[in-house]
């Protein structure tokens, strides 16, 4: 007899763990309660769907207009009807329940792979990308695409989170109508993986399925009250993911609670040949395995910070006031759940975001740089992003011109009015190098960034302070994570307004746990007992269940 990998005993301790409903009603339940109602027959996969479909249509299109999901699955009803008399079970843990995947995922079906672009319109894959075959191998009904920032944030600088050329622009949840000067949202949706990240927020989906490269789906997690792991660079397979940058790219749950969150990681963490990042991948069997509020008993927490009040902090105190406040509770939390916090400045700080202070930058378009040197902090994807994205529109896109990111520029600039409101300067800066990653320049700065951010960031911060951790407010430590490919853990912190704005209404922030490489499962312990002791997720106001 076939001896279990330890990917599929972790797939059958999931299901067995899971906790017990607590939703009576299934409005805004974790995907946990949601898999026990499936189970149990209080509820069946086609009619979850027509849930799902029936508030896209009300809160998505219409109402509030949020504009999160790109496009619907057409074969998704059929697909429900088939898993209607499978239940969730130790083979098919997600049976029956509908998910969905950020517009850069490929599905090898009818839908179309866009990541947003008006060039790659009606672009179809050849085949399912590995995230999409696990999600089906495990019973998902994939309800469709999620809006997201075209080509996840590396077409333009200026193009502001949530918004594409083929999907418009997405809005948060907790407040819709506000709108800036320029027609922006106000409170921003987060970028890239917004639409995915709002979708779950506004429970227009059990789960969704995100992408990062440096901040993609921490921020938007952040903004909408969700928790999200940004894993280990090679933890999940980016076959048949449009590509930024193979150094930093990876996919990642969007979900309403860590063990929601540690559910998908048990089907989607996975070896796969056609990834060859996953090849040296470490796991537990089972995500969920010790989930304890008394997790964080004893584990040292790092704090990049020296002083004692957060409030007046010379890191935190760059932070707008309620979110250092923010910040200030949840290390209160953390002292009283008895983690041991360590302040301590971390050494990468002038590096990350420019002399004085390591949390200046929120990675608000993490592609940005900054002031001081906004070339430097580009370079490793500018490079990645030709040759990465070349192989994926030659080996995977088809029912379409497009073969090359030279295409891509090319239909833009004849198609301005409607495809380059934003520009798209980063592309033109990436078409103009070799796409074989054999310059210098590349080379130096992919080391600088590994040496900057694992060798004398994370790894000499922890070993220095023998830390189980690193805390961070929202997407605060995203581009060191990133550039290190190491993993990170979203979990709600509280909630902020606009600064000195009365009219802004207040919406989420969320706060970072940070590890070492194949960390996760540490990560998600300790953000499961902060999760239980502040209990701080609420849905968005105004979005009741139909």
């Amino acid at each position: 007899m076939k001896k279990p990998s330890r990917r599929d005993a972790g797939i059958a301790a999931a299901a067995a763990s899971a906790e017990a409903p607590t939703n009576q009603k299934l409005d805004h339940a974790p995907m946990s309660d949601i898999a026990h109602a499936l189970a149990s027959g209080r509820v069946t996969a086609s009619a979850l769907t027509k849930n799902y479909l029936a508030r896209i249509e009300a809160y998505d299109r219409d109402g509030p207009t949020l504009n999160s999901v790109r496009a619907l699955n057409p074969d998704a009803l059929a697909i429900a009807g088939k898993l209607d008399s499978t239940r969730p079970s130790t083979r098919q843990p997600l049976a029956g329940i509908p998910i969905l995947v950020k517009d850069n995922i490929a599905t090898g079906d009818k839908q179309p792979t866009t990541a947003g672009s008006l060039a790659l319109e009606g672009a179809r894959a050849r085949d399912d990308s590995t995230v999409v075959k696990l999600l089906r191998e495990a019973g998902a009904v994939i309800l469709g695409k999620a809006n997201l920032t075209e080509f996840a944030n590396m077409l333009a600088i200026d193009m502001p989170s949530g918004y594409s050329s083929l999907g418009g622009q997405v809005k948060n949840p907790y407040a819709p109508a506000l709108m800036d000067d320029h027609g922006h949202p106000a409170v921003s949706p987060g970028g890239s993986s917004s639409g995915s990240a709002v979708a779950v927020a506004a429970d227009l989906c059990a789960a969704s399925i995100g992408t990062e490269t440096s901040g993609s789906l921490l921020f938007p997690a952040s903004q909408n009250g969700l928790v999200t792991v940004k894993p280990t660079v090679g933890l999940i397979s980016r076959a048949g993911i449009v590509p930024i940058a193979h150094s930093l790219d990876t996919a990642g749950p969007m979900t309403r609670t860590v063990r929601d969150a540690a559910l998908l990681l048990n089907v989607l963490a996975a070896k796969d040949p056609r990834d060859p990042a996953t090849e040296p991948l470490r796991r537990p069997a089972d995500y969920t395995a010790d989930f304890t509020s008394d997790a964080m008993k004893g584990a040292r927490i790092g704090v990049p910070s020296d002083a004692a009040d957060p409030l007046n902090d010379p890191y935190f105190g760059k932070l707008p006031p309620k979110s250092a406040k923010v910040m200030a509770e949840a290390i209160k939390v953390l002292e009283d759940l008895g983690a041991v916090i360590v302040r301590a400045s971390m050494p990468t700080a002038g590096w990350m975001s420019g002399p004085g202070t390591i949390m200046a930058v929120l990675n608000r378009n993490p592609l940005s740089g900054n002031k001081g040197n906004p070339v430097v902090q580009r370079i490793v994807f500018l490079y990645e992003l030709k040759r990465d994205l070349n192989l994926y529109l030659k080996d995977w896109a088809t029912n379409t011109a497009i073969k090359t990111i030279a295409d891509i520029v090319a239909f833009n600039a004849a198609n301005a009015e409607k495809a380059l409101r934003f520009g798209q300067d980063l592309f033109l800066a990436a078409d103009l190098t070799r796409g074989d990653l054999r310059e210098r320049e590349y080379k130096s700065a992919l080391a600088m960034d590994l040496l900057s951010a694992r060798t004398r960031g994370m790894d000499a911060y922890m070993t220095q302070h023998k830390l189980d951790a690193v805390l961070f407010p929202g997407s605060g430590g995203a581009a060191i994570a990133a550039r290190a490919g190491y993993p990170s853990v979203m979990v709600p912190g509280g909630f902020i307004s606009g600064a000195d704005d009365k009219d802004t209404p207040d919406y989420p922030l969320g706060i970072t746990f940070a590890g070492r490489a194949w960390s996760e499962h540490n990560l998600l312990r300790l953000a499961y007992a902060y999760e239980q002791a502040s209990n701080m997720r609420k849905p968005p106001p105004g979005l009741p269940g139909l």
